[in-house]
């Protein structure tokens, strides 16, 4: 199964990706300013919405996608993706990095990074 360090060394093998931090947690972007995957550990809100439910072990990763249709593919297509209730209608999901393979967590981000990057760099580095 995967780690961060897995996830930062797929991100971070994708092109022009930077580091950065937003709400204290790393961030990987595309073209030094548009997100695609970010640590997201539970808020205090997030833990409350779970109540007597136990809520996925961390460490966990977002990750966007194309659209709310992806979004509910992916979903049913791994166990280890999910969602919260704060990203209702939100084009991401969440990926619990102790039960996801690797090749599946590879697919997300690169999903991601497509789904983020500015369409002269996906063509500069794709042929999209």
């Amino acid at each position: 199964m995967a780690t961060v360090e897995d996830a930062k060394q797929i991100a971070l093998a994708l092109p022009e990706v930077t580091v950065g931090e937003r709400y204290g947690y790393r961030t990987y972007m595309v073209a030094k300013k548009h997100s695609f995957a970010w640590e997201r550990p539970f808020s205090k809100a997030d833990l409350k919405r779970f109540g007597d439910e136990k809520p996925p072990a961390g460490p966990i990763l977002a990750v966007n996608v194309a659209d709310l249709d992806q979004k509910d593919a992916m979903l049913e297509a791994n166990p280890a993706f999910f969602t919260i209730p704060h990203f209702n209608g939100y084009k991401a999901i969440l990926i619990q990095l102790k039960k996801v393979p690797k090749k599946a967590l590879r697919m997300a981000i690169e999903n991601a990074w497509l789904c983020s990057a500015p369409a002269k760099v996906r063509a500069k580095h794709h042929g999209a």
